[in-house]
């Protein structure tokens, strides 16, 4: 953000203070929410019998294709089992809680499922608008189960729903289009509605949890939202404790940017990488909110021996590995777009270094490549 902030002679703090941004992901052109959603799941799949898998439910509001889902593109990609079903779900940044809800009610029909949740999505706004400062993209993946290893989700949530034009990308549009001041207007009031719901249906309360994550659109929203909660639930906090309860799932986040549909989960893996303390037997808060709006507010318990399948690690290097951008490489791979690529023919310039990319469109069909 320092690059950025210079170029377009705007006062740092406005990016580093005012949104809590210091950095963000810029996906190549060779790089979309199946190659994201691939490395985000190889990882996990690598430590279980992959031919398990009985689903794989893959949110997101960055979609390849308007009929065939990325879910089917993956399952190739990461060589599942043919016996398993396969779904794309949409509903702006919602939609990764929503499949996380579904697939628990798959393993709650049937103990035997082994579902692979998804979230995976590319934040891109136009060049020189009010959004473009909180851009990023990113992935997270998670295997839903009986017994589960780090998070035993609870009984119960909260959820709220309203017709509202915060946020939303026409499909004739590359770039998403944005009212900021609304849209955090519109997040802070579901906010309250659905926690007042959750109170209603599960009579837990603001004490009874020990660590909230949010829907992070910018790294700073979580303080804004975690105010508002905590006057609801009539604590008060000072800055100082503020800050020690929301840095742990807010460090990624500052690094990676908005990821829409991912942003949750990828602070809920923030907070048990970056915890001060066990958080064995902690009740985790989760909030996610997709504009337009639907929302949500559930809770889960941090299950004993947790830290022995963190990615811990993994997570930190990838973040550190990534290659710096000045501003006229930025620009250049927000504009770059492959010769032929409407035409259906296209051959993608290889800038992703990692295990999977976009390699070609031939004859409007898109090609994978697997580098394992």
């Amino acid at each position: 953000m320092d690059t950025f902030a210079a170029e377009k002679g705007i006062d740092l703090d406005k990016f580093h203070v005012g949104i809590g941004q210091e950095r963000m992901s810029i996906a190549p052109p060779d790089e979309d929410v199946v190659t994201l959603s691939a490395k985000a799941a190889e990882p996990i799949l690598q430590k279980i019998e992959r031919h398990t898998i009985t689903a794989v439910l893959l949110a997101t509001e960055s979609g390849v294709d308007q009929s065939k889902s990325a879910s089917a593109y993956l399952h190739g990609l990461l060589g599942l089992h043919k016996n398993c079903r396969l779904i794309e779900l949409k509903h702006a940044c919602y939609a990764g809680a929503a499949a996380l809800q579904m697939a628990q009610g798959l393993v709650h029909a049937n103990p035997n499922e082994k579902v692979l949740v998804i979230a995976a999505d590319i934040a891109k706004y136009d060049v020189d608008s009010s959004g473009e400062a909180t851009q990023g993209c990113g992935a997270a993946a998670m295997i839903i189960k009986q017994d589960p290893r780090l998070l035993v989700l609870e009984p119960g949530s909260g959820f709220y729903a309203d017709d509202v034009m915060d946020f939303w990308r026409p499909n004739y549009r590359e770039t998403a289009l944005v009212d900021g001041k609304y849209s955090t207007k519109v997040y802070l009031h579901s906010l309250k509605e659905t926690w007042r719901h959750f109170v209603a249906n599960t009579g837990r309360q603001y004490a009874d949890i020990d660590y909230f994550c949010y829907h992070l659109p910018f790294t700073k929203m979580a303080e804004k939202a975690h105010r508002q909660l905590s006057r609801l639930a009539g604590v008060k906090l000072s800055d100082d404790q503020l800050k020690a309860l929301l840095a742990p799932m807010q460090a990624y986040n500052r690094q990676l940017g908005n990821s829409y549909t991912a942003s949750l989960f990828i602070g809920f893996a923030s907070l048990l990488d970056n915890a001060p303390e066990d958080l064995t037997g902690k009740r985790i808060g989760l909030f996610s909110y997709g504009s337009g709006c639907v929302s949500e507010f559930f809770t889960g318990i941090v299950q004993r021996g947790y830290r022995t399948h963190l990615f811990t690690d993994d997570h930190r290097w990838q973040i550190d590995h990534r290659i710096p951008l000045n501003y006229s490489d930025y620009l250049q791979l927000y504009h770059t777009q492959p010769e032929g690529l409407y035409e259906g023919q296209a051959v993608l310039p290889e800038y992703n270094r990692g295990p999977f990319r976009l390699k070609a469109i031939k004859d409007h069909k898109r090609i994978y490549e697997r580098r394992l």
